[in-house]
């Protein structure tokens, strides 16, 4: 059994339900929470009217009503003394609305990831400035003020058009708490400025190493380091080193010598030695993913695999088991994968676990099954009618997702940002699939085959609605997944739709393809050309150990 495992599914139940206490090194969270929305909103009372777009805007998942409401009551009846004490000081300070939906949802959450740390552990809370001093709180009381380590201020934007009516938000806070006093902490080191190296490192040696003049008088009174070296005298301290350091230094010729014997021997020290500047809790060095970027996959939340490797590499080591709650595209596990650490993920889409599987693919060739665990996704026909069917949790889109990302089509209407990725208006098509082909020309171009999804019922007028929908947008392929046997009538319109044939990669396929659930579990997949990848394709990381190192 793999020690890396993607989970889908409510990361509470499965925090309660599979991951045991005290087993994990590092835990990093982004949990949803939208700050381009009207953020006052969320203390407006669950009587009030809301628009559906803000409604939308904001993930259903934090509104109160019964499940916000039964799990307050269980934090107070049953969590320890100092979180029932804060969550109900929460209600009464802000009341029963979407921010404190959020709240007693998350506290819930940070109790279960407080249990799973190993008492070395440690926990990093991205989050923004909306709800991170209520956060702060909560972790405060689950943690423990002492735990608390830092409050990181990473800047992922130089400008942000808020500016107009009061000072951009071009921030984010990364909460930092620590389970104990005994902790792991590799300082973290950023490479210094020209300037600084301009003005301390000026000087260089006929090896062409850039170097700085050091004095070597010690800072306080050491008598039994008060000797000559060579006829210079030490200062009335004495130096900073023993005679036989001295004598080390000056062999491998790191001693600067004055003309007079009355000067004081100077130490070089090379730039190429020095590790740079300890990292403060300001981060302004790391870019967020720009859309031009060679690392951008195309998801909403996706944050830089930089910030990702400082954190684990300042809280953890090589072996150690990293965790991520909420981990959406995966950074934070391409991250824990590229420095040599175990790694579990848990999200509550399909459509997350997807991509995420095509990026370990991607970067470093892992295979569901053979390299690690991907548990929650249907195995059989049964699996997934209970997916189709599992209204409470969206199920009817849940199931799109998992049967697209089956033969690697891009679901349309779920990179929204909703963690339950609720769809949009299709037109008829659940998702797509690109290639390209030449038909004859020299310049391949690019093509579609279009997708649709039936989980329910079906007839031979869903087939021809789709050969409609190949004809609008003028699509090479059109291919239905069902999770029902299709009839003979469907069968038979499908076939009257006739061949699509390639030039270029030549090759004959149908038209109108007929995949059923049973089939895709089975390793059928569409017949086609080869296809343009369903998101942006991840750079494969390269397996270099000096890739994982960090200045």
């Amino acid at each position: 059994m793999s020690d890396n495992k993607l989970f889908y599914g409510d990361n509470l139940d499965i925090l309660r339900n599979h991951i045991q206490s005290e087993t994990v090194d590092l835990i990093y969270l982004d949990p949803p929470f939208n700050s381009n929305r009207n953020y006052n909103v969320l203390f407006r009372d669950e009587s009030g009217t809301e628009s559906e777009a803000q409604i939308t805007a904001f993930d259903d998942t934090w509104h109160w009503g019964e499940t916000a409401e039964a799990t307050f009551h269980d934090l107070v009846t049953d969590a320890a003394p100092n979180v029932s004490a804060a969550i109900n000081a929460m209600l009464t300070l802000i009341g029963r609305n979407q921010m404190m939906a959020y709240l007693v949802m998350m506290t819930a959450r940070l109790v279960e990831l407080h249990r799973v740390l190993k008492p070395t552990g440690s926990l990093y809370l991205h989050c923004d400035p909306t709800a991170s001093h209520y956060l702060k709180i909560i972790l405060d009381a689950i943690f423990g003020v002492t735990n608390f380590r830092n409050e990181i201020t990473w800047k992922r934007t130089s400008s942000h058009n808020d500016a107009k009516t009061k000072f951009g938000d071009v921030a984010d806070i990364i909460l930092f708490y620590s389970k104990s006093n005994k902790y792991t902490f590799n300082v973290q080191y950023m490479p210094y400025s020209q300037e600084y190296i301009d003005s301390f490192y000026k000087h260089i040696d006929e090896s062409g190493r850039r170097y700085a003049s050091d004095n070597l008088v010690s800072p306080n009174p050491r008598p039994n380091l008060v000797y000559k070296y060579k006829d210079y005298p030490s200062h009335a301290y004495g130096w900073k080193v023993t005679k036989e350091k001295m004598e080390r230094l000056d062999a491998d010729g790191r001693l600067l010598f004055p003309k007079k014997k009355t000067g004081r021997i100077r130490l070089k020290r090379f730039l190429d030695e020095m590790s740079g500047v300890p990292v403060s809790c300001v981060w302004d060095d790391i870019s967020p993913v720009q859309a031009q970027a060679a690392e951008r996959l195309g998801y909403p939340t996706q944050k830089p695999v930089s910030l990702l490797e400082r954190i684990i590499a300042a809280s953890s080591n090589e072996g150690d088991i990293i965790l991520d709650p909420f981990c959406g595209c995966g950074t934070a596990i391409s991250a824990a994968q590229k420095l040599g650490r175990k790694w579990i993920g848990i999200d509550i889409t399909h459509l997350s676990i997807s991509l995420q599987k095509y990026r370990l693919r991607d970067e470093f060739d892992l295979k569901p099954g053979a390299d690690y665990e991907v548990i929650g996704e249907p195995t059989t026909v049964e699996g997934a009618k209970a997916l189709a069917t599992d209204k409470e949790n969206d199920g009817r889109y849940q199931f799109q997702f998992w049967s697209l990302s089956l033969i690697q089509a891009k679901p349309l209407g779920g990179q929204t940002g909703s963690r339950k990725g609720k769809k949009g208006a299709d037109k008829g098509v659940g998702g797509l699939i690109n290639f390209f082909d030449g038909n004859g020309s020299n310049k391949p171009k690019a093509h579609e085959v279009v997708v649709q999804v039936k989980s329910g019922k079906v007839k031979s007028g869903d087939i021809r609605d789709l050969r409609g929908t190949m004809e609008r947008r003028k699509a090479a392929i059109g291919v239905f997944i069902t999770l029902e046997a299709p009839s003979s009538q469907m069968e038979t319109e499908a076939v009257s739709a006739g061949y699509y044939e390639s030039s270029l990669w030549d090759k004959k396929c149908r038209k109108v393809q007929i995949l059923t659930i049973e089939d895709l579990l089975k390793g059928v997949t569409v017949d086609m050309p080869p296809q343009h990848r369903t998101f942006k394709q991840a750079q494969r990381v390269k397996d270099d150990k000096e890739q994982a190192k960090l200045l």
